[in-house]
């Protein structure tokens, strides 16, 4: 990338299974380092539990196993995620609070499953405690979910590939990678 161009950016909700999916790769499949960013953008209703069971199995991942209740609500979860991204951990945390929801079946509606996955990347208790109800951390969770509006994002997971668009779903990180690569030098 160039200096001065926008930073690629994954757009992740907890609450969607596909996001999780996607999240499990997407190191693995895109050329460059892209900015992971928390949103609140929730799945509906209507996820394809069967699909997501099929591709989590055809990639090797852990049985998924659905949180009750689902969908959940995920607003304490992606402000934590916010948080975690104000102090450099949003991939650890992003990934241990995934795995708690898709791989482990605990609803990241309930704060004590969102304090185990921050206690796996090192994050204090107290500290989710303080920070996550702060109007600090809601004003940028808010500032996040509508920039990421603002430039087309409207479903997550979603790529944002500056120059090129984004790229909305698990089936279309191949696409975004490729768009990536085409991009560096």
């Amino acid at each position: 990338m160039a200096q001065g161009e926008a930073t690629p950016a994954f757009f992740f909700d907890l609450g969607t299974p596909e996001a999780y999916l996607t999240a499990e790769r997407i190191l693995q499949v895109v050329p460059v380092a892209v900015e992971w960013v928390p949103v609140h953008l929730p799945a509906g209703a209507d996820v394809d539990r069967a699909a997501v069971e099929r591709v989590a199995a055809a990639r090797g991942l852990q049985a998924v196993r659905w949180p009750d209740p689902f969908p959940f609500e995920s607003a304490h979860a992606m402000r934590v995620a916010t948080y975690a991204k104000q102090i450099g951990r949003t991939v650890a945390f992003a990934l241990a609070a995934f795995r708690q929801a898709y791989a482990g079946g605990r609803s990241l509606e309930a704060a004590d499953n969102v304090l185990i996955a921050a206690s796996a990347c090192e994050m204090h208790p107290a500290a989710i405690v303080k920070a996550a109800p702060s109007r600090l951390v809601g004003d940028a969770l808010a500032r996040a979910t509508a920039g990421a509006q603002a430039a087309g994002v409207r479903s997550t997971p979603a790529v944002l590939v500056p120059g090129a668009g984004v790229f909305h779903g698990d089936a279309a990180l191949e696409d975004a990678a490729a768009a990536l690569a085409a991009r560096v030098p």
